[in-house]
């Protein structure tokens, strides 16, 4: 069975509650691209040729040692309840799903968006960004890290304190998206579920100061099981949550609202001592180090610069990690758990250690995107990231003597915000990492032969699975899926809940390449199709992924399930350029 969404431009229903928002972007996306158009194709804007950002100084901040996890909080005032609390200041949900099964166990949690000082490097001047706090969060923290477990459920009241009267790009309305977690709609993150104090987006009832998340913290497809916590085989790791807002995704973003969220198991308990049979016994905390990379461009005066009208966006030419450009991490001589995160928006990495010569060094990789691969893969020495994809390694820094330089590098080559070209022999430094000790305490870390076990696939049921087909293209200067752009207000298709579906993810052009993100669920490649021949799907993309990178001219064909939960979800483009300029849909999960 094939989806049959038309391929016609959508109608304009999508039009912001408070403003018409999408026009003036389509109308001023417009006019910039009119004197770019002898560079360009009359029907697409270029980008702009930018001058390059200042020089920076290196290897002179020092990340922290160790990452601070948010404290969860006693009490949260007024308390959380089922439906939004509108009188409490709450924006205009819909009432939490599972509520009574979750709530009585749920920890509270809080984060805040707030705007504040930071310097991205010693050569740039002090500067605002917008950042998610814990109470807890230490100021050289670029943002909150939130370590969960599950069969604990949380409830993470996120309040908006940005400025209504700021100035420059972005809008001071969020949205917070825990990508991937499994969740219920009203808990997700939808992107026209965005609010401040005055506003609220077309999916929300009500503007509000603040809204409350449940994040059950259980497996996908417990509501099958007799446990009510589900299968731990469909176990996510690590996941991160961003701010989702409808058509300024990407400006928000790269002012500031992302953050980590770790979850931990029996299986990934989060203790390299835990001696329950079956533990894994990874590197932990403080060793379980969670890294972040982001593209950025400057100004010649060393401010953030980003243009958020233009299709092609900016691509940066300087990377951040956890908010600072060539910082320094010093470790012990002991195995470390690297959690590295590609938050864009655009830029991809194929992420290598050297040493000081720029040898390449070996590494165990253990995960990919939310999930832990079934079998470490051994001696590794790169790493590629599309915009959200995750990747955790093992490094033994064991191996090296006290007083040892080392660097992360990215070796992959990208000229334009469209997608990468090439992976070169040597890279750019992006991370200086010096063994400085020896450890306090013995290192009771391992990487076993086995890590996470994957649920079967019913080969008859994939046989026989309805199939969708999305055509992810270039339309009218804008980036659409089946030839129309988003439509928040109303489902492009509705998907029972429970059943298992093939999705064909087609990029039919041979200028860009999009990591596609599929809100809610995971979901097993079983096809990489480039100009027509199948090709083989590497080994880290074995296991359950949800973010899917077509490449140029290729399709993949993915099986996935969507379960215990109903309500509106999104698919999109992870290059946040082409989301916000309209390379998304809404379905629905009944």
């Amino acid at each position: 069975m094939k989806d049959k969404n038309s391929r016609q431009p959508k109608n304009n229903k999508n039009r912001f509650a408070d403003e018409t928002r999408r026009d003036f972007l389509k109308l001023s996306a417009a006019a910039v691209a009119t004197p770019a158009l002898l560079r360009a194709p009359a029907t697409e804007a270029a980008a702009p040729i930018l001058p390059p950002s200042p020089a920076t100084t290196p290897w002179v901040m020092e990340l922290p040692n160790q990452i601070v996890p948010a404290a969860a909080v006693p009490n949260l005032a007024p308390a959380p309840t089922e439906y939004a609390n509108l009188a409490g200041g709450e924006a205009g949900r819909n009432p939490h799903q599972r509520w009574a099964q979750f709530r009585p166990s749920a920890e509270y949690y809080e984060l805040r968006a707030q705007e504040r000082e930071w310097q991205f490097n010693p050569a740039f001047p002090k500067q605002k960004v917008w950042t998610y706090r814990a109470a807890n969060t230490p100021d050289k923290e670029f943002s909150a890290t939130v370590m969960a477990r599950y069969g604990k459920p949380m409830i993470c009241r996120i309040h908006n304190e940005l400025p209504s009267n700021h100035t420059g790009f972005g809008t001071p309305e969020i949205s917070t998206h825990l990508h991937n977690l499994h969740c219920g709609s009203e808990s997700d993150g939808f992107p026209g579920d965005y609010y401040s104090a005055t506003k609220a987006g077309p999916t929300l009832t009500a503007s509000g100061r603040f809204k409350d998340h449940l994040y059950p913290n259980v497996y996908a497809g417990f509501e099958n099981l007799q446990d009510s916590i589900g299968d731990y085989r469909e176990a996510l790791g690590t996941l991160f949550y961003h701010d989702h807002t409808l058509d300024f995704t990407a400006p928000n973003l790269y002012r500031g609202l992302v953050g980590f969220y770790l979850l931990y198991d029996h299986l990934d308990s989060g203790n390299e001592a835990d001696a329950t049979p079956g533990a894994l016994r990874l590197p932990s905390h403080p060793y379980d180090y969670p890294l972040m990379f982001a593209d950025r461009r400057f100004d010649a005066g060393g401010k953030l610069y980003f243009d958020e009208i233009n299709p092609e966006g900016v691509l940066g030419d300087k990377v951040l990690v956890n908010g600072m450009i060539e910082p320094v991490l010093k470790v012990a001589a002991r195995r470390y758990r690297f959690r590295l995160l590609n938050t864009g928006p655009s830029r991809f990495y194929a992420i290598s250690l050297v040493n000081a010569g720029d040898l390449k060094q070996n590494f165990t990789y253990i995960g990919n995107d939310g999930n832990l691969l079934p079998k470490p893969l051994l001696n590794q020495q790169t790493v590629t990231l599309g915009v959200a994809e995750r990747a955790d390694i093992v490094v033994d820094f064991s191996r090296y003597p006290v007083g040892t330089t080392l660097y992360l590098v990215n070796r992959m080559r990208q000229e334009e915000t469209r997608g990468p070209k090439d992976i070169r022999d040597t890279g750019v430094r992006v991370l200086k990492i010096v063994v400085d000790r020896w450890p306090s305490a013995q290192d009771l870390s391992q990487v076993p032969a086995n890590l996470r076990p994957l649920p079967p696939l019913d080969p008859y049921e994939v046989a026989n699975a309805p199939v969708r087909t999305f055509v992810f293209e270039r339309s009218n200067n804008m980036w659409a899926i089946n030839g129309q752009f988003v439509n928040v207000t109303a489902p492009r298709f509705k998907v029972p809940k429970g059943r298992g579906e093939i999705w064909e993810l087609v990029n039919i052009d041979n200028g860009w390449s999009h990591p596609i993100h599929i809100h809610f669920e995971e979901g097993r490649i079983i096809a990489r199709i480039k100009n027509g021949v199948s090709q083989p799907i590497p080994a880290h993309e074995q296991g359950r992924k949800d973010v899917y990178v077509i490449n140029r001219a290729e399709t993949i064909r993915i099986f996935i399930r969507f379960r215990d939960y109903v309500g509106k979800y999104v698919m999109h483009c992870h290059n946040l350029i082409h989301e916000d300029h309209a390379m998304m849909l809404r379905f629905d999960i009944e």
